[in-house]
């Protein structure tokens, strides 16, 4: 794998021990999210996030899983609105664990299973799909610090009903 593997245009963010993969179309705020997550690391909101690339990356199939490395011309730079390119701190690789997709046609407030995951080289990843006008940072900390609801939840009455809206307001650990 001298070259990383082919390069896709997507940015990167290690969180804690595996990368969050953003795609989407030029405009769609890839770079802006990767630095979402950053400073939501920072603030300690999620794990140690740090960026493995922005723009472009390569993927690789790495045994059972997918590498994500930071295209060489671009290791250490990520674009910030408003600011221009910028130095910073980077992983030179990471497994991806999550990836997210900005301006996603298929977003939908219940998502169906399908929808919540992708095949990259043949390996299922969890998957995001972010609506065009839905900020995509609150979603990904929720994929981050919580699970799903499990089937020994009980809803209320109401929920069974399918009037109003009723989480569970403690954050899960597992």
């Amino acid at each position: 794998m001298s070259d990383g593997g082919p390069s896709v245009h997507a940015s990167a963010v290690k969180v804690g021990t595996l990368a969050v993969l953003i795609r989407g179309p030029s405009g769609s705020g890839k770079s802006r999210l990767a630095f979402d997550l950053i400073m939501a690391g920072r603030a300690g909101v999620v794990e140690r996030a740090v960026l493995v690339g922005d723009d472009r990356v390569h993927l690789a199939t790495v045994g059972e899983e997918i590498e994500v490395r930071p295209a060489p011309l671009l290791a250490g730079l990520i674009e910030i609105r408003g600011l221009g390119i910028r130095r910073c701190d980077f992983v030179e690789h990471a497994t991806v664990g999550l990836v997210v997709d900005l301006d996603a046609d298929d977003a939908e407030r219940l998502p169906a299973a399908e929808s919540l995951k992708t095949s990259i080289f043949g390996v299922e990843i969890p998957r995001i799909p972010v609506g065009r006008d839905y900020s995509p940072l609150p979603l990904v900390v929720a994929a981050l610090t919580t699970t799903k609801s499990s089937s020994s939840v009980n809803p209320s009455g109401d929920c069974l009903k399918g009037n109003g809206n009723h989480m569970n307001p403690t954050i899960a650990t597992e």
